[in-house]
């Protein structure tokens, strides 16, 4: 679902701007700070600083913070969204009921069957003499694309990027092999938002694939999402708002209908990789324990030679790179620091890290992404998927506690569970301490101090919301994962013509989803232009008739692509940094009510651009 910090960016531009440049300068600054165990935070800085010490030296008047907010705030479904909802070829919302919720988890349990038993993957007999281990010797200058001679396509990561990538191949017949790193193609993380937008390219691609996850998936877009403040916030003269107060609300469905889209829903990562696994492409197209270490351009339209890190090789005409935002592929295509190809947690795999490994990669992830010339975001991320029925689910999807310092996200994962995210600004390579017999649950007694709601509240004296701990308490230690978040520039920022014409290709290469632009989640559009990027490849790859092709074919698909993925990435990027200094804006009169009006105002502006039947 999209997110509503993307709509910060209408109002802020100067200001924004110089705020944007210190999360970079800082970030990269504490990415080389020592690894620390959690406990400091991160303090406001550029702009939002200024206006926070301000404020703070000026004197108080307690008298201007006394009152009740407006009860038009606590209203979950005002009559303008309800008027959207109710429109004719709009979803209607069914209420949970025992035999969904049942339908849901029964179908993500079977998905999580068939993924341990390997079903349709490359294994035994069938991989002794894949295709791809066979050199076609292609002679120089290349050879024709028949029906007979498809073109042969490698592509690199089984995450939702590369599963779609090789569905789009296929679908324009060619004959597609996909490599997973991982042990097993087991289940793994919580649901995904497929939006409106990457829908779309999931029917283009295979009506097939688009009706099974439509089946699968759970309806978001037919109740109201935005933001909210999470702790009694502002005064007289710039509006008073008591904790869990709406500050922005809005429909999704209203500009899917004008765009003529389907509404968004939401499917479990298991269920999505088990439909395009079997409806997709063919059965053995996955082959998992493979990771491509390194390629070789063969040149003059002959393709490329992969090699694993098992040493074997592996031939075709084209390679994909869609192997997550420690990308092996972009290291090597971009001549990359020796580590930038880090252990890459895979679509596959990133979510069944244990504690420890989570501790590990904490601490490596700082040195990769120095290498990988990847960007901190500022933010560590706690999250889970609660087995929870929501106290508001019937008329709220999806919505943004802010505060100071932090938000809590969380949105409907279908079957009576709660996906949440918990994002806290501070240095980079953080780790929980480890569980002992005084305190054997450690992120549980974090979050439950950032999101106190009674007492003293939260370090900064902040109550909060009940809702965050309502989603907290319903979660166990062991569900909770906790990553960093890093982003990374579209790879414009260069001054190399090759790069400038072809951004994520070199002849037979390139790259797609988070290889190519990495982003923050508040857009939730991470997987979504993942897919697009994909249906985008199988367009292009499709028009190939001669090998030489090839790389004028990837270079078409970068320059299409890097623009509007560029324009998303910079909305997550932006909104991310702002969100957590909104609560400052609503304590400033005039500043205020015009920051948060132009929010309300230029979301269906943003939601018309990510909400385009064109990609």
């Amino acid at each position: 679902m999209p997110r509503v910090a993307a709509a910060l960016v209408c109002c802020c531009s100067a200001a924004s701007a110089a705020y944007v440049g210190g999360v970079t300068s800082i970030a990269s600054r504490r990415a080389s700070s020592p690894t620390m165990v959690i406990g400091e935070q991160a303090t406001s800085f550029g702009p939002a600083a200024v206006l926070r010490k301000l404020k703070a030296d000026l004197p108080q008047i307690p008298w201007l913070a006394e009152g009740d907010g407006s009860p038009q705030n606590k209203v979950d479904m005002p009559e303008h969204v309800r008027a959207i909802l109710a429109q004719e070829h709009a979803p209607k919302r069914v209420a949970e009921s025992p035999e969904r919720t049942a339908r849901i988890r029964n179908r993500f349990e079977q998905a999580a069957e068939d993924a341990r038993a390997l079903r349709g993957m490359l294994v035994g007999k069938e991989d002794a003499t894949a295709w791809w281990r066979t050199n076609p010797n292609t002679p120089a200058g290349g050879r024709k694309v028949t029906p007979e001679q498809p073109l042969t396509v490698l592509v690199t990561g089984g995450g939702l990027a590369g599963l779609v990538t090789a569905a789009a191949c296929h679908a324009k017949g060619m004959k597609v092999a996909l490599f997973e790193q991982a042990s097993s193609y087991a289940p793994y993380g919580g649901p995904i938002q497929i939006q409106s937008n990457a829908l779309r390219a999931i029917q283009r691609i295979s009506p097939d694939v688009y009706k099974e996850l439509v089946a699968a998936g759970t309806v978001t877009a037919d109740r109201v999402s935005g933001l909210k403040i999470g702790y009694r916030k502002g005064n007289k003269l710039a509006g008073l708002y008591d904790r869990g107060d709406w500050l922005v609300r809005f429909d999704t469905i209203g500009p899917a209908l004008e765009a003529g889209l389907p509404a968004t829903v939401v499917v479990d990562r298991p269920v999505i990789q088990q439909i395009l696994v079997k409806h997709g492409f063919p059965e053995g197209t996955v082959r998992i324990k493979s990771r491509i270490e390194s390629y070789e351009d063969l040149g003059d339209g002959r393709g490329v030679v992969a090699t694993l890190s098992d040493g074997t090789k592996a031939y075709a005409d084209v390679l994909i790179g869609a192997d997550g935002v420690w990308s092996q592929i972009r290291k090597c295509l971009h001549g990359l620091g020796e580590g930038a190809g880090g252990f890459a947690a895979s679509g596959a795999a990133g979510g069944a890290l244990n504690d420890a490994e989570a501790r590990k990669l904490a601490r490596d992830t700082v040195r990769i992404a120095a290498q990988a010339d990847r960007r901190y975001s500022g933010f560590t991320c706690y999250a889970a998927l609660a087995k929870h029925r929501a106290s508001n689910i019937e008329d709220v999807s999806y919505q943004i506690l802010l505060g100071e310092k932090k938000y809590f996200v969380s949105t409907d994962g279908g079957g009576e569970r709660q996906q949440w995210f918990a994002l806290l600004r501070e240095p980079a390579g953080g780790v929980d301490p480890e569980p002992t017999p005084e305190d054997p649950t450690p992120k549980l007694t974090r979050l439950r101090k950032e999101f106190a709601d009674a007492g003293a509240g939260d370090p900064d004296g902040n109550v909060w919301d009940s809702f965050a701990l309502e989603l907290i308490n319903a979660s166990t230690e062991d569900d909770i994962k906790r990553r960093d978040l890093y982003d990374g520039a579209p790879l414009l920022a260069t001054l190399d013509p090759q790069r400038l014409l072809s951004p994520w290709a070199k002849g037979p290469v390139a790259l797609c989803g988070d290889a190519a632009h990495p982003m923050m989640p508040n857009l939730g559009q991470g997987g979504c232009q993942s897919t697009e990027d994909g249906y985008r490849l199988g367009e292009e790859l499709g028009k190939v008739t001669h090998t030489r092709e090839v790389a004028g074919a990837l270079s078409r698909y970068s320059r299409v692509r890097v623009i509007r993925t560029a324009i998303v990435q910079g909305f997550a990027q932006l909104g991310s940094d702002l969100l957590v200094d909104f609560d400052l804006m609503m304590t400033i009169p005039i500043l205020g009510p015009f920051f948060l009006t132009a929010t309300q105002l230029s979301m269906p502006w943003i939601l018309r651009f990510l909400y385009t039947p064109e990609f």
